[in-house]
């Protein structure tokens, strides 16, 4: 765990070295109700506030609400950690601090949770809030109420009450996956996202590349990569930017086959192929033997393959 905290710290570091002049202000910490958005009744933001602060006086845990009307460019991970960081929210001993921040404009919003609360308060658990509690009183507009219900489940769980039930698993078998059931507040955070991504696609692009390049097994490659360009980006930029990248797949690799046939290293390896069995593209020789094979360094008994691993990391945003 300290080990853990230590990277997290640098990591936050590196994000705020880096982070550009245009990044939403940490507003002032004026009280457990921050409504800088100004989305709520002041009955409502009377009301959460005495109800976080009986909280702490019960439990000494730290809730604190923000709402702001637009972090953009900044993800809501990143602004999250950034506030929650800055207002020190939690014991310095128990780490017991939570942040939930609403986004108006962006359609966005996130509980971040400190070390100390992170076993009660899962990730899972946060996640469940934000799609059962929050997310639906939004989309009909309803921020008093969205606002609330999340709170009254953050408090109530907190405090030993029942945690928020799981969604229950679609009736009809037609439906059993569903785009619509796929939340992207249980991807992981940005920084493991972006390492996720270097592997995922730093594999999958080499493969397409030498699809694209190669005479032959090009075509086999298309249709063998298509459910990997499927599946794999889900986990990095979410449902709809997958979608968008296998079109973008689906249509350029044969667009780009098609242009690159008509090169003329193309066609010399193509001839070099079916002549000498050999032919170097880019630094790999192709080899052809009864098929199509392919491998480097110049070695025609050699292969090339990619490993695989998985990883995770905390935190719970969503939107509507």
């Amino acid at each position: 765990m300290m080990a853990w905290r230590v990277l997290a710290a640098l990591l936050w570091l590196v994000v705020a070295a880096a982070a550009p002049a245009g990044a939403a202000d940490v507003p002032f910490l004026s009280g457990r109700v921050v409504d800088d958005a100004e989305i709520l009744a002041p009955a409502v933001r009377e009301r959460l506030a005495a109800k976080l602060k009986a909280h702490e006086d019960k439990t000494t845990n730290q809730v604190v609400l923000l709402t702001v009307p637009t972090i953009a460019p900044e993800s809501i991970e990143e602004y999250a950690s950034r506030v929650f960081a800055a207002w020190k929210l939690g014991q310095r001993d128990r780490d017991n601090g939570v942040l939930v921040v609403v986004v108006p404009n962006d359609r966005r919003m996130r509980i971040e949770v400190g070390y100390g609360l992170e076993a009660t308060l899962t990730d899972a658990l946060s996640g469940r809030i934000i799609r059962n509690q929050m997310t639906p009183r939004f989309k009909s507009g309803d921020y008093d109420g969205g606002v609330e219900a999340g709170i009254e489940a953050i408090v109530g769980l907190l405090e030993g009450g029942a945690a928020p039930a799981a969604e229950s698993a679609p009736s009809d078998a037609g439906s059993a996956f569903s785009f619509e059931g796929f939340d992207e507040s249980d991807l992981p955070p940005w920084p493991m996202r972006i390492l996720l991504g270097a592997f995922i696609f730093g594999i999958i692009g080499l493969f397409t590349i030498i699809g694209v390049m190669t005479p032959g097994v090009g075509w086999f490659l298309y249709l063998f990569l298509i459910p990997f360009w499927a599946m794999f980006p889900i986990i990095v930029v979410g449902v709809k930017g997958a979608l968008v990248l296998l079109t973008t797949y689906v249509i350029g690799y044969p667009l780009a086959k098609v242009i690159l046939s008509r090169s003329a290293w193309y066609e010399k390896a193509k001839r070099d192929l079916k002549t000498k069995g050999t032919a170097t593209i880019g630094g790999f020789t192709m080899t052809s033997s009864g098929g199509s094979s392919w491998s480097s360094g110049g070695s025609s008994s050699g292969g090339f393959s990619g490993g695989g691993g998985s990883s995770g990391g905390g935190g719970s945003s969503g939107s509507w």
